[in-house]
């Protein structure tokens, strides 16, 4: 049976994620001008995190497909880690300004 709300989940998802990033993106731009305490690390972990986030979206994916997840599902986990991620950063950057 086709789940009629499974795009609109997904759609919510990412919108979520994307509100994330750009925030982690916003945080990280105001510490870079010096408007918001970053750590010295900041900007090398910035790049560092790039591709094990996405070896393990495709991870995730695939395992989810192998499983045989229909393919909104296999998208859906793809979208954990990186939702993860982006969630931590926010939350680890906004503490940095306390």
């Amino acid at each position: 049976m086709f789940d009629f709300l499974a795009p609109a989940r997904l759609a919510l998802e990412t919108a979520r994620i994307g509100l994330d990033a750009q925030m982690v993106v916003g945080l990280r731009v105001a510490g870079m001008m010096g408007l918001w305490r970053m750590e010295p690390d900041e900007l090398g972990r910035m790049v560092a995190e790039k591709p094990a986030a996405v070896r393990e979206a495709v991870e995730a994916f695939f395992e989810a497909a192998q499983r045989g997840e229909a393919p909104h599902r296999a998208l859906s986990a793809s979208l954990v880690p990186i939702g993860e991620r982006a969630a931590s950063n926010v939350k680890r950057l906004a503490g940095q300004a306390a």
